[in-house]
């Protein structure tokens, strides 16, 4: 449940639903398996798993919501070679170049009758709504994953005021800053990874992973024009992780401070751990965001 990416969301008018009016609306797009014909399905499942039949999960005002996703696997190799088997025979019978209408067509069908004969995996993607600070976490790495989230909430609550956080200042400016002058925040502590592009469309890319990015080189980059668009820091020894040029953050750690703090609390059972967690962490990222929009500059 420990999300190791987020995805941010402001909301922009307060967010007044009660955990059980949350819920109820929740449960009209709860989660189904693909029909034999879908490609996919998406809807909301209990964050507590198997063991719960619960779509919103509560701790200290904030709301744990899941949703999940199931897929089937059409291999595209495997459609492709079947497309092409079944335009050669039906241009040697009818002895023409089909159309691309046509061979659309013949696609479509192939992936229609091959449906129900294919395997299905799944996935959840985890959120919650922080109400007081006015904010949507999702855990994706994926803006279109993120953006399939925050749409089924939408649809499930009739509306969303919510937009991706915006700085004032370009998180891309002020990290190429931190490089070039060495002035970076008290909680901030640069790691050993970047990625600088060139600005111009289509710039050159450098990624530098496991390295020491005070060395001359990185700064000889810099100073020819390139910006940090990726940099992996910590901050406040309680959290790790990348930020991009768009306040995206990956590859999230808790680092020894917080597993300390875990490690102390005895647990009963899987839900009691749950909970733990989640307040935990909700608390973290809640001093966490407010501090980065700082950071660059406040909220746009």
């Amino acid at each position: 449940m420990w999300f190791k990416n987020l995805a941010i969301f402001r909301l922009t008018e307060a967010f007044t639903l009660a955990p059980e009016e949350l819920e109820q609306k929740l449960t009209t797009l709860a989660f189904r398996p693909c029909g034999s014909h879908e490609e996919f399905t998406l809807g909301w499942t209990s964050p507590l798993g198997k063991s719960s039949q619960q779509l919103v999960h509560t701790s200290n005002g904030f709301m744990m919501i899941c949703g999940k996703k199931e897929e089937r696997v059409l291999p595209s190799a495997v459609i492709n070679e079947l497309v092409l088997e079944k335009i050669q025979e039906k241009e040697e019978q009818q002895a023409r170049k089909l159309s691309k209408k046509e061979r659309t067509e013949i696609k479509d069908e192939i992936i229609f009758d091959s449906l129900p004969r294919t395997f299905t995996f799944s996935r959840k993607i985890y959120a919650y709504i922080d109400p007081q600070g006015g904010y949507i976490v999702i855990d994706s790495a994926s803006t279109k994953t993120a953006e399939d989230i925050s749409s089924l909430l939408r649809k499930s609550i009739g509306s969303l005021p919510a937009i991706p956080l915006n700085t004032i200042n370009k998180p891309s400016t002020i990290m190429t800053q931190w490089l070039l002058n060495q002035q970076i925040p008290n909680d901030i502590a640069i790691q050993d990874e970047c990625e600088l592009r060139s600005p111009e469309e289509s710039g050159s890319i450098i990624r530098c992973k496991r390295h020491d990015l005070a060395l001359p080189e990185i700064i000889n980059h810099l100073n020819t024009g390139k910006e940090v668009i990726k940099l992996a820091v910590s901050w406040a020894d309680r959290i790790s992780f990348i930020v991009d040029e768009n306040l995206a953050i990956k590859r999230l750690r808790y680092l020894d401070l917080i597993q300390d703090q875990i490690s102390e609390i005895d647990i009963a059972d899987a839900a009691a751990q749950f909970d733990v967690d989640f307040s935990i962490m909700s608390a973290e990222l809640a001093n966490l965001i407010p501090r980065l929009l700082e950071i660059f500059g406040g909220e746009n």
